[in-house]
């Protein structure tokens, strides 16, 4: 799993669990968080299948 991509699934489950904190705590700045978590969630998606690609394309290419 590439490093961007871990570091976006930390900070997406961070966001996740003060969305939790601040809806128990009746703030509506929880929908900020859900909102990162959202964010977050693609940018993971993302840098993995980016990855996979990346490799793929060096399985397929002859190295020369």
């Amino acid at each position: 799993m590439p490093r961007l991509a871990v570091y976006a699934l930390i900070v997406c489950l961070l966001s996740v669990a003060a969305a939790v904190v601040a809806f128990t705590q009746g703030s509506l700045l929880g929908i900020v968080w859900v909102l990162l978590a959202g964010l977050t969630s693609n940018m993971t998606w993302y840098y993995v299948r980016r990855a996979r690609a990346e490799k793929a394309a060096k399985a397929v290419a002859p190295t020369a």
